[in-house]
């Protein structure tokens, strides 16, 4: 394709309809450096929509006429840098392109009060509605499938996805975590104008927030107070620092499992701003529903491309359910069931081929729990008081640190409520029934009548949602995902839309 560069906003309708693809679309405010580098690579290697930078430096969202007029400006050297990391495209419009001054086909708009009352909105007064102004001006007229933002200014990035949910717009926002230069601060096009000491002053901030994250690792709390005092030593000019939940940016609280430590601070003429984001334990996506709803296999295979541990507590009820079977053990009688859990070990053991087999007492039963035998059972053993708060204390020693990804009838609302990611996957018992019968794995579902299939399974459900302990439900938070008419693909790029969304690529780095 050839690469070309666009300078009037008449002009952008007419490429558009050369190019017969979908857009990504990476705004910028020029004097590009590596974090721009790589919001340009990474829309490149993330599919093959056509990709396009803008280059404009928006006067609405400069509160200090002299910051604005001292922005650097590097056009020959961004054009370079933009063609040579993936950008087919460049956008450089002027301000009367994108502001006419007879304001046709322009809306003023205003940022989320919510969201714009913390952190950088407390002293920069209309920033963010500039901001928005901007953004949603540039997105009329690109009509990108793809927005590429940066996690840096982590507040805006929020700020942006609340304008693209408010209006409704059919865009998908892809963040990338925050650069950071060979000194620990993050890339920020300002940094040119920082003296040798500023720089030194920065370093010394970001340091001190990385460090406070790694000790928070460790401590699950956070000293705000011996951060200031610190700071203060070395005479750094703060504007402000927080420790706030990081999507509301409302104070943290202690039930918080994910929060953010963002600052700003004053370098002579220049204002810089960091953050981190604090974690007790990483992320976990719990996966609820019915048998035959397909969420074996979506689990998988969203463990193996998030690189998330797989859970399958399922496969453990099952296996309990077979060695009870094999040992003709009578589990009504629960002084003997105690005794017998006491000496109950279940493991699973990962292959190369991201197969999981799943062991019971040193017996690999992976084949045997998913015949028809234990399947009729599996929902009265696994609705017995003393089986549920044996398997599920065991889960929640396996989910302690997070890093995974479970699924079952009682994931988010009994094993994990605080999962970070709820899913209530479902389908018809139609389709349901068809997949069963599909099930290379399930002979003897394979030779059953299909109607004898579909009242096994509303007996399933029945029994699931009606017994005492832990009923099949879906959670108040648990997002419901039917995947009737969805491959196995869709939905799983469906989920992971959703926990992108919801976790900081900057955490799922770590």
């Amino acid at each position: 394709m050839k690469k070309v560069i666009i300078r009037k906003t008449e002009e952008i309708e007419n490429w558009k309809r050369n190019i017969n693809s979908d857009i990504n679309f990476i705004p910028t405010m020029g004097n590009l450096h590596n974090g721009h580098k790589k919001l340009i690579s990474t829309a490149k290697n993330d599919n093959s929509n056509v990709n396009l930078v803008s280059i404009f430096i928006n006067p609405l969202q400069f509160d200090n006429k002299s910051d604005l007029n001292n922005y650097p400006k590097t056009i020959d050297n961004d054009i370079k840098i933009s063609f040579s990391n993936g950008a087919d495209a460049i956008f450089i419009p002027s301000i009367e392109d994108i502001y006419p001054s007879n304001h046709k086909n322009i809306t003023l708009l205003k940022a989320s009060a919510e969201l714009s009352s913390a952190l950088c909105g407390l002293n920069r007064i209309g920033h963010f509605d500039g901001v928005c102004t901007v953004v949603n001006r540039l997105l009329s007229l690109i009509k990108p499938k793809n927005l590429y933002l940066g996690e840096k200014d982590w507040q805006q990035l929020l700020i942006l996805k609340n304008l693209v949910l408010t209006k409704k717009l059919n865009i998908a926002i892809k963040s990338v975590p925050t650069q950071r230069d060979f000194d620990g601060i993050p890339l920020s096009s300002r940094n040119i104008h920082l003296s040798k000491k500023e720089r030194e002053l920065i370093r010394f901030f970001s340091n001190e927030l990385l460090e406070a994250k790694k000790n928070f690792q460790q401590e699950k709390k956070i000293n705000l107070r011996e951060i200031i005092r610190k700071l203060s030593a070395e005479k750094i000019s703060i504007e402000y620092l927080e420790h706030l939940h990081p999507y509301t940016l409302k104070k943290s609280e202690v039930d918080d499992n994910i929060s953010i430590l963002a600052g700003a601070i004053r370098c002579g003429e220049t204002r810089l701003i960091d953050h981190v984001f604090l974690m007790k334990r990483s992320p976990i996506i719990a996966i609820d529903g019915p048998a035959g709803s397909g969420k074996s296999t979506v689990t998988k295979l969203i463990a193996k491309k998030l690189k998330l541990l797989y859970l399958d507590t399922g496969a453990m009820y099952r296996a309990l359910s077979w060695f009870l079977i094999k040992e003709n053990i009578d589990y009504k009688k629960e002084k003997n069931l105690r005794t017998i859990l006491n000496n109950v070990s279940i493991v699973f053991k990962s292959k190369a081929n991201s197969h999981q087999d799943v062991f019971i007492n040193s017996h690999c039963v992976t084949e045997e729990i998913r015949s028809q035998e234990i399947s009729s059972i599996v929902s009265t053993i696994s609705s017995i008081k003393e089986i549920r708060k044996f398997l599920v204390a065991e889960q929640r020693k396996i989910g302690e640190s997070g890093g995974l990804v479970a699924e079952g009838r009682d994931i988010g609302t009994t094993v994990f409520p605080d999962a970070e990611l709820k899913i209530f996957l479902t389908a018809s018992i139609d389709e349901r029934a068809k997949r069963r019968k599909s099930d290379k794995k399930s002979k003897d579902s394979k030779e059953m009548d299909l109607n004898k299939l579909k009242e096994l399974i509303k007996k399933r459900d029945f029994e699931d949602s009606n017994r005492e302990i832990s009923p099949l439900k879906k959670a108040n938070d648990a997002i419901e995902i039917i995947t009737d008419g969805y491959s196995i693909d869709e939905v799983v790029d469906n989920i992971i839309d959703l926990y992108n969304d919801k976790i900081p690529k900057d955490i799922q780095i770590q």
